[in-house]
């Protein structure tokens, strides 16, 4: 099976499945000398992870992450990072009835059908447990970014769910309120009525789609390539490898379709520096595939989530029965809240990767990180101040 890595120079590697032993993932290309903290992947994982509220599933993971190889007393030795997270409470007993009866809007048909077998347990392979990989891989992207000297920020907050949109809202308040609700939407009035509504769909044993915001700041201009390697090409392919995402866009995204060529076009003028930049952001930080320099910013959008308990139909393709199923167990009504880290993981992981490509940061060693040693690094050496 292919398909379980991602990233060209930062590549990440995944394994495991929804109700197996465990999860984990192999990042390579992280450089030598990044002070790696381990409480920083496993806050970001904590903001993942299920069972953080009423809306989220019950199932209860501490998804707590061990480092196995790839640090040195605290600092990368530019070898793979490998880590590890257990599954604690992994159910697959009560999946045994979908065996050879896929469930409606999964994978099941079809990964048997490739395959001709499948880890029935919850999914498998196909489950967005598989994501917890994505977030741990993204806390050390965001760990070499923060400590190069470029300051990118990345941050995402739930902007629609169902037919509750928020109201508009600044990057700054999205650094500030997105983690003060249940939600993660950055809109505090928004917020309660999403909430609100996912609750509606869960007492009547039913799910409702949503989106999510993102915005990054500080990325260099310059950064992609034409056609297959262009920043929307690997953004694109980063988040519909999400679960669940039916759509991506950035920009004015869908707009665009209804607006003229005059009103989308932006002219140049120069900036403080005298180096000429757009006059305004509709094209989302990105011309001809490659980074302007201003904000990339966009919307990701999900369908409701599949495994609700209400009665639905299939069949048995073993027993050639149609049968009535109902899908029991601890499913999230609503999938935005608990995507904003991934999305915000894949962002790390997809502009860092551009970076290391583009030769802003060294690929073998952060040279760039504050008090350079003129000996060969090591953490314990004595520095030549």
């Amino acid at each position: 099976m292919n398909g379980n890595r991602f990233g060209r120079l930062f590549q990440v590697t995944t394994y495991g499945e929804s109700h197996g032993p465990g999860m984990g993932c192999t990042v390579s290309g992280v450089p030598a000398g990044v002070e790696l903290d381990e409480e920083v992947i496993q806050r970001d994982l904590d903001r993942r992870k299920p069972g953080q509220s009423m809306i989220t599933t019950s199932r209860g993971e501490p998804d707590e992450v061990s480092i196995q190889s790839g640090l040195q007393d605290g600092y990368t030795t530019g070898t793979p990072v490998g880590m590890t997270i257990q599954n604690k409470d992994a159910r697959s007993g009560k999946y045994e009835p979908f065996v050879t009866a896929p469930r409606p809007s999964h994978g099941d048909f079809t990964y048997s059908a490739k395959f001709g077998t499948r880890n029935w347990g919850g999914g498998g392979r196909s489950s967005a447990r598989e994501t917890v990989n994505w977030v741990a891989a993204g806390a050390i992207a965001k760990q070499v970014l923060e400590q190069s000297d470029h300051d990118v920020q990345i941050k995402a907050h739930v902007n629609q769910i169902g037919d509750v949109e928020a109201g508009p809202v600044t990057f700054e308040e999205i650094l500030e309120h997105s983690e003060e609700n249940e939600v993660r939407c950055a809109d505090p009035e928004a917020a309660e009525e999403m909430r609100d509504l996912a609750d509606q769909y869960q007492t009547e044993g039913d799910s409702i789609g949503g989106a999510v915001y993102f915005e990054c700041r500080g990325v260099p201009r310059g950064l992609g390539a034409p056609r297959f390697d262009s920043v929307p090409s690997r953004l694109a392919q980063a988040m519909y490898s999400i679960p669940a995402v039916n759509d991506f866009e950035y920009g004015i995204g869908r707009e665009a379709r209804t607006t003229a060529g005059s009103e989308y076009n932006e002219d140049w003028e120069f900036d403080d520096n005298g180096d000429p930049v757009p006059v305004g952001n509709d094209h989302g930080g990105i011309q001809g595939g490659i980074t302007t320099g201003q904000p990339i910013y966009g919307e990701v959008s999900w369908h409701p989530p599949v495994s609700i308990p209400k009665a639905q139909r299939t069949v048995d393709w073993e027993t050639g029965e149609e049968k009535e199923i109902q899908v029991v167990g601890r499913h999230d009504p609503v999938l935005p809240p608990r995507a904003v880290p991934v999305v915000e993981a894949m962002l790390y992981l997809t502009v860092l990767d551009f970076m290391l490509l583009g030769g802003r940061i060294n690929p073998d060693r952060l040279d760039d990180r504050p008090g350079e040693y003129d000996t060969p690094y090591h953490p314990s050496s004595p520095r030549n101040d």
